[in-house]
């Protein structure tokens, strides 16, 4: 009966838990549910799609955005009666497969015929994959892919309807014209806000809150959450990299020790003395031998005078580098040149790296004609050219089969051995990964000094002490904060307290923590309440001790955290009233006296451009001066920098059009390049949403 009892009063608390639908709905767009289930496995299916790059907040989000425009604009499909019919789907794929060697004919012509056979044949061995344009699909696929096309198309042919209605008139290309093009000078007396000091004005939380009241469109916020946190990271200590030095230092000197199996005492080679490098780093080192030669440049910038020029076989460190410690031996020394430029003709193989699904060849066959091509260009180098067509390398080929390269750079071993072991003029076949390559050596750059470095390295990271330190250090302070004040009980233990303000319900960072999704889904759930704490393990290691400090509900921000951005309006408010009240006389020069300013002027304004000369953006005071006669002084202005009196001094009105068609073109341009995005947001903003995400994710 308590078990019940504990279940039923948990159902009544949270009432959704009598519906099975609050468990398995993301979200309800107008009336329409978003499946949990499909809904995730659309979400892992963009995660697979990135290659893991997407966090799965972030995957959500862009299946979120995906969603919403498919359930906002689907209604709208249906209202209109749009759809994809079979014939507009093929001219679909058409347009979006035609560059496919798959769907080409032997005239290089997309082949309706090839298509029914490859979506024919996906279908058969589904689940199993395909390869289409070098990437496996399979059926499943493949009907996602034309769902995504189909709703496309719809999309198109929907903003294109309301593209052909929208137009720009000739009385709004006339108004744009006039608006550019009517000018007026003027003179005018600012009185900047900046001129009364702020010590001179009052502002109370009353004010602030009736600013707030006459303008809630800018304070409407989110549901958020405020936290505290100390954050008490595993970090390695001196004592560490002390200890990793020495370690690093330990192994450079051979050493006995006792071998429990040949029961006698063997020498142990040390660094300073190996001659297998690759097999001692292998064993010893975070860093495996790089088997080759680097130029000075590639070397750290810290050492790499140091270790360019140490002698072979000499040692320089422990020197640090990155998150690594390391001592570095000079293994040999060659002149090498700094770059190469070589001509190939490439023959791949059945199988070979990048090798096109039309390459039949065995790697017998492949090697026969490459061969067969050494020979003639053997006995002719000027056939080389003429013989580019045999080479599938279609990058290279385009300009004479060359290629030039640094020795450092990311060539297939085997190419590069030969284009920079051999001198100037070498010819031969050669076999990498990619295929068969015949390479003619044309030019090498100059020799100089490179190194091969053996690296003994380890990385600098926290003892089993300085983590043992760090939780106990954490259970510590959890333990104090549950009877006593959080910052007081930071502050005696010198922890760093970071707050973090107006965090949202979908938030997946937190400044200074990095990846914190559970952080935030504690700060939002309903059992958490203001002042509790709680400790979690941060990703990269450490912990830190959270503290909630404020649950935001949605709606108009409160007064005490808009004062923020409304103290300068309402100041500025208060200051334009102090100025009014000071400013006397009926003519400009009067009224600049009054104020001790100066009578300003500004020619040739337009109603496309607000900026008035000598006092910035002001929107409000060049709207005025165009509902002024000539030689009308305005009334007094409450300006973005300050109080402003106007004279207009000189209106020139725009020279009239024979026609207004162009300006009048160039509206309807600018409405319809806009259609696509205002229209979409104008859409979704009218839409009835019920977001649950923050439930699930």
């Amino acid at each position: 009966m308590a078990l019940f009892s504990f279940v039923l009063a948990d159902l009544f608390k949270n009432s959704d838990g009598f519906s099975s639908k609050s468990q398995n709905v993301i979200a309800t767009i107008n009336g329409e549910d978003i499946e949990r289930d499909d809904f995730m496995n659309k979400v892992e299916a963009a995660q697979r799609q990135f290659g893991g790059t997407l966090t799965n907040t972030q995957a959500m989000n862009r299946v979120w955005d995906q969603e919403v425009n498919k359930a906002v604009m689907s209604s709208q499909y249906d209202a209109l009666g749009i759809s994809v019919e079979r014939e507009q789907m093929r001219d679909l794929l058409r347009t979006n497969l035609g560059s496919f060697e798959e769907f080409k004919n032997e005239a290089g012509i997309f082949d309706e015929d090839k298509l029914n056979e490859f979506i024919a044949n996906l279908k058969a061995i589904s689940p199993q994959t395909s390869i289409l344009g070098g990437s496996p699909i399979n059926y499943q696929a493949w009907t996602t892919y034309e769902n995504n096309i189909a709703i496309t198309g719809s999309q198109n042919t929907y903003f294109n309807m309301i593209k052909a209605g929208v137009i720009g008139t000739l009385a709004e290309g006339e108004l744009d014209y006039k608006l550019e093009n009517d000018r007026v000078d003027v003179k005018f007396v600012q009185v900047p806000y900046s001129s009364i000091p702020d010590s001179l004005v009052t502002v109370t939380k009353s004010d602030i809150a009736s600013y707030v009241n006459r303008n809630p469109s800018q304070y409407e916020v989110e549901a958020s959450r405020n936290i505290n946190f100390v954050h008490f990271k595993e970090e390695p200590s001196l004592e560490d990299e002390t200890n990793i030095q020495s370690n690093l230092t330990a192994l450079l000197d051979d050493k006995v020790e006792y071998n429990d199996i040949t029961k006698a005492n063997e020498t142990v080679i040390g660094f300073k003395n190996t001659t297998d490098h690759e097999g001692y780093l292998s064993v010893n080192s975070a860093l495996k031998l790089y088997d080759d030669f680097v130029f000075k440049n590639v070397l750290p910038t810290a050492v790499a005078d140091s270790l360019f020029n140490l002698e072979k076989g000499e040692l320089y460190g422990p020197y640090k580098d990155g998150n690594m410690y390391k001592i570095s031996k000079l293994i040999d020394v060659k002149q090498i040149a700094d770059s190469v430029k070589v001509r190939h003709i490439l023959i791949p193989f059945a199988g070979a790296t990048s090798a096109a699904p039309s390459i039949t060849k065995t790697e017998a066959e492949a090697k026969v004609t490459a061969d067969s091509i050494l020979r003639v260009v053997k006995r002719n180098r000027s056939k080389f050219k003429s013989l580019l067509d045999l080479s599938s390398d279609t990058v290279s080929n385009e300009k004479d089969g060359e290629i030039e390269f640094a020795y450092n750079s990311g060539m297939a071993p085997e190419f590069k051995a030969f284009a920079f072991d051999n001198a100037k003029g070498s010819l031969d076949v050669v076999k990498t990964d990619f295929g068969f390559h015949i390479i003619e050596i044309l030019t090498q750059g100059a020799k100089q000094r490179a190194v091969k470095l053996g690296n003994l390295a380890q990385v600098i990271e926290a003892s089993e002490q300085t983590i043992d330190n760090a939780f106990n250090q954490t259970s510590k302070f959890e333990i104090a904060v549950a009877e006593s004040d959080f910052n007081e009980v930071a502050k005696e233990n010198n922890y760093t307290v970071r707050p973090v303000s107006n965090m949202g319900a979908l938030d997946e960072s937190i400044p200074g923590l990095g990846y914190q999704r559970a952080i935030v889904r504690w700060a939002f759930d309903d059992d958490s309440k203001v002042g509790d704490v709680k400790r979690f393990n941060i990703q990269d290691g450490g912990y830190a001790v959270v503290r909630l400090t404020a649950k935001n509900k949605k709606g108009v921000m409160s007064s005490e955290k808009a004062s923020v951005s409304a103290l300068p309006e309402v100041r500025k408010e208060k200051k334009a009233e102090l100025i009014r009240a000071g400013l006397s006389g009926t003519t400009l020069e009067d009224i600049a006296a009054s104020q001790n300013q100066a009578v300003k002027t500004a020619a040739g304004i337009n109603m496309k451009n607000i900026t008035l000369s000598g006092a910035g953006r002001e929107p409000r005071v060049v709207g005025t001066a165009f509902g002024l006669e000539e030689g009308e002084m305005s009334q007094v202005i409450d300006g973005v920098s300050g109080v402003f009196v106007i004279q207009v001094t000189k209106i020139t009105p725009a020279a009239g059009l024979d026609n207004y068609q162009a300006a009048a073109n160039r509206i309807g341009n600018a409405k319809a390049a806009a259609v696509n995005t205002a229209l979409y947001e104008a859409l979704k903003e009218a839409s009835e949403i019920d977001d649950n995400r923050a439930t699930f994710y």
